[in-house]
């Protein structure tokens, strides 16, 4: 059984930092691209950042010169380091990854870890 289980959310003042973290275990053949996505209230979930397994990486707009994700291949785990938070980073995060697996490829998701940045 695949699991991701995500870590490192919490409160924190604008101008603050957190770092997320995303470890995926389980019977796992190949990780392919991983990234973080949020949902805030009443919104459509979105795309925050990506990085491909050869270290690709993609962010958007807002988050542009603020957030930097990472992975550590060896651990099957995925970052994302989170500087200069606005409140309307306010959000619960999630943590994806397309996996190959005996059950074959697709994407997997974590179940969140909030994000609440006070103004």
């Amino acid at each position: 059984q695949v699991q991701l289980v995500e870590s490192g959310g919490g409160l924190v003042q604008a101008g603050g930092s957190l770092r997320l973290a995303c470890a995926v275990s389980g019977s796992i053949f190949t990780i392919d691209t991983m990234g973080w996505y949020r949902q805030a209230p009443g919104k459509q979930r979105e795309l925050v950042a990506a990085i491909s397994s050869g270290g690709y990486t993609h962010y958007t707009d807002s988050v542009e010169g603020r957030f930097t994700i990472s992975r550590d291949n060896a651990k099957n785990t995925v970052y994302l380091q989170m500087n200069s938070l606005k409140a309307e980073d306010t959000a619960l995060y999630y943590c994806n990854a397309d996996m190959t697996t005996i059950s074959g490829r697709r994407s997997y998701w974590g179940q969140g870890t909030q994000v609440t940045v006070s103004s």
